[in-house]
């Protein structure tokens, strides 16, 4: 009990940070120079811009009907989180339109300081299981009915719609090109932040709780498992050992299953150089 509790603390504390630097770069870099943040925070800031309406609560509204959807799609954990972010932002992004300046500065200073404070915001929410909710959700539900449209480029077609219609509202052409610095800036960061230089983590658990381990991995973190018979060395003992390959940002999730089912579990967490298959790059 102690441990979930440290556990959902330390959560609320990344989304707080993480949900604050994004709003920082929202507010101070990118609306104020008409540069679109792409996703659903895109929308709400060109409305904010053609009829004044607050983006935390337009953000916060948009998001209720996509939650929901997730929540009857996937459910779990994972939406749960994600609402709770998602909340979060909405409220830091009411805080610091009220409180901090807006920078009219160079659109290329703009792009690129906004672009790596997005991304820097979104991988600490990451890291702690959860997004941001928009358009993540949204294509997450659509790769499961067509397989052939990967996650990554749905949403990179979504951002490519938003800053689009924010190039039309804003009146500047100028604006979309902009938009697409700011967005592979906060791209970069993203990857570097979440699985370095295109590496993962390989994950290794020698429990007596294989079985309920391994289906949580799967239902909740969504990645393969491998099971392994294993014997102790100095006891003798027959074992199971489970084998995951996982992102960086999923490790953590893993922890807390393998902590929730077997507290005498011994874990091994490994670099993985580089990592092709479902899920991860495709096959040479």
């Amino acid at each position: 009990m102690r441990k979930k509790l440290f556990s959902f603390i330390t959560d609320i504390a990344f989304y707080i940070v993480g949900c604050g630097v994004y709003s920082i770069a929202v507010t101070m870099f990118i609306s104020p120079n008409e540069i679109s943040p792409g996703g659903l925070t895109g929308i709400a800031t060109v409305l904010n811009y053609l009829f004044m309406l607050p983006t935390g609560i337009v953000l916060f509204l948009l998001n209720i009907p996509i939650l929901i959807l997730g929540f009857i799609k996937f459910g779990g954990i994972f939406i749960t989180k994600t609402a709770i972010a998602t909340t979060i932002l909405s409220f830091m992004l009411e805080i610091t339109e009220n409180l901090l300046p807006a920078f009219k500065i160079d659109l290329i200073l703009a792009a690129v300081f906004g672009g790596i404070l997005m991304g820097l915001g979104l991988s600490i929410v990451m890291l702690r299981g959860a997004t941001t909710g928009g358009v993540d959700i949204i294509a997450k539900v659509i790769n499961r009915k067509f397989r052939h449209f990967t996650v990554g480029r749905l949403i990179l077609m979504s951002d490519a719609a938003v800053v689009m219609i924010a190039a039309l509202a804003y009146g500047n052409v100028q604006s979309a090109l902009y938009s697409v610095i700011s967005l592979y800036a906060s791209s970069r960061i993203m990857d570097v932040m979440l699985y370095g230089a295109d590496k993962g983590k390989i994950v290794y658990i020698i429990t007596d709780s294989a079985k309920e381990i391994s289906d949580a991995v799967m239902t909740e973190v969504r990645r393969g498992v491998t099971v392994m018979n294993v014997v102790g060395g100095y006891t003798g003992s027959d074992k199971k050992m489970l084998m995951c390959v996982l992102r960086r940002h999923e490790v953590s999730a893993v922890y807390r299953i393998v902590g929730e089912n077997d507290s005498n579990a011994f874990i091994v967490v490994g670099e993985a150089g580089e990592i092709f298959g479902q899920g991860f790059k495709a096959n040479r």
